[in-house]
């Protein structure tokens, strides 16, 4: 369910969707959102009082958290869980250089172009997925959320979409809920951010690119939901299973599972 703040952008309460055994995700205990940074006084306040926020957990790196700090939620603890392993990632290269995900907007028409950024577009869900560092950082959001007996979690990273997406993704899986649900999920980012995508594969079409371009655009601007189905695809063919992938990667237990879906699901 899509939440309107006054200056939080793409948040959604997961509650309401259909989960295991016939039940639904519980309301109010469950939100995923974009940074925090410009979060007003107002935002802060609901997120304390409805929704009785206990902890929040960052996905962004060092620097995005340092360049645009959260601002505090009265009550909550902030955990800082990087998903992507920026060492790694500057010994492998870039095809964007650094510089120009500050103002990532006005560059990625230009790169939408490159055979290189093209490649990075389709190897970003796979490596996430696959990197020991970002299931150690996903198995810790999944660990503290099972260690928190009550009231709400909100998970985020910049834009709150494919970091926060997968975050979505694994526990939503852990509750139950449907694959095309999750993926349904996962697409809303699309409608946050559908008016820049618009505008910027407008502009990719004017300088004759085509699909290829575009998936870029999405990739950066707002989710390649069919690179994630994709990379769901490829979690079930290296893995067994989502559940097999919460198991042994992330260290998700059957008595984990049963907590999870004892605290968040309701009839």
């Amino acid at each position: 369910m899509i939440v309107f703040f006054d200056n939080i952008v793409n948040a959604r309460d997961l509650g309401g969707m259909p989960a295991a055994d016939g039940k639904h995700v519980r309301s109010g205990c469950l939100l995923r959102t974009a940074h925090l940074h410009d979060a007003t006084d107002k935002d802060l306040l609901r997120l304390q009082e409805e929704y009785q926020l206990r902890r929040i957990f960052d996905f962004r790196s060092l620097g995005e958290e340092q360049f645009l700090p959260d601002r505090d939620v009265p009550g909550a603890t902030h955990h800082l869980l990087p998903t992507i392993d920026m060492s790694e990632e500057r010994l492998t290269g870039q095809a964007i250089p650094q510089e120009a995900f500050l103002d990532l907007e006005s560059h990625i028409v230009n790169y939408s172009f490159y055979p290189e950024t093209q490649q990075m577009a389709a190897d970003m869900y796979p490596s996430l997925i696959r990197s020991e560092y970002s299931q150690l950082q996903y198995a810790s959001f999944l660990r503290l959320i099972i260690e928190t007996p009550e009231g709400g979690v909100l998970w985020h990273c910049f834009q709150g979409k494919d970091r926060t997406g997968w975050g979505a993704a694994f526990l939503l899986s852990a509750l139950g809920v449907p694959r095309e649900e999750i993926i349904a999920d996962f697409d809303l980012s699309n409608t946050a951010y559908i008016e820049l995508i618009d505008r910027l594969n407008s502009e990719v079409e004017a300088r004759g690119g085509g699909e290829n371009e575009k998936e870029v655009i999405r990739a950066f601007m707002g989710v390649s939901t069919n690179n994630f189905r994709r990379t769901l695809e490829l979690i079930d063919r290296e893995y067994g299973s989502m559940t097999d992938y919460l198991r042994e990667q992330l260290f998700i237990t059957h008595d984990d599972i049963h907590i999870l879906r004892k605290r968040y699901l309701t009839q």
